[in-house]
């Protein structure tokens, strides 16, 4: 059967290969920032900051990290219905040795995963105080 939907609501790969071309806008997009929704700004800020190690950058309302000039932010979620949600968006850090960060984690206590090898690389994850996952990844050389 065939879509109901009008063309202006298509997704934008559907009105894209239609028109031959991408959507025209006036609006010039920059990136921002990625965030996890937390329940405790305190807590997951002592877990980046000092369990993770990432640099804080800023504190206000949410609490802003920098990674290598990408800002990810931990947000107070107030409504624990925006928490945990199945999705598909996970923060990614790139280490030299997937085995070693996972190791040095749970040496301050952070329960991981096993690293596994994924093709070109290895992928380890473990989750913050609030069970959002972070992922691990490790390029292997000569791949």
């Amino acid at each position: 059967m065939p879509s109901r939907q009008p063309a202006r609501c298509r997704r934008y790969k559907d009105v894209s290969r239609v028109s031959g071309k991408g959507l025209p806008t006036s609006v010039k997009f920059h990136f921002d920032c990625v965030f996890y929704y937390v329940s405790d700004l305190e807590r997951s800020i002592r877990f980046y900051r000092d369990v993770v190690g990432l640099k804080l950058a800023s504190r206000d309302i949410v609490a802003r990290f920098d990674i290598d000039g990408v800002l990810f932010e931990a947000v107070p979620a107030h409504d624990e219905s925006v928490q945990r949600h199945a999705g598909n968006a996970r923060l990614c850090l790139r280490v030299d040795n997937v085995e070693g960060a996972l190791k040095e984690l749970q040496a301050k206590g952070v329960h991981t995963g096993k690293a596994q090898s994924k093709g070109n690389g290895k992928l380890g994850s473990f989750e913050d105080p609030d069970g959002n996952e972070i992922c691990l990844w490790e390029y292997l050389s000569g791949k």
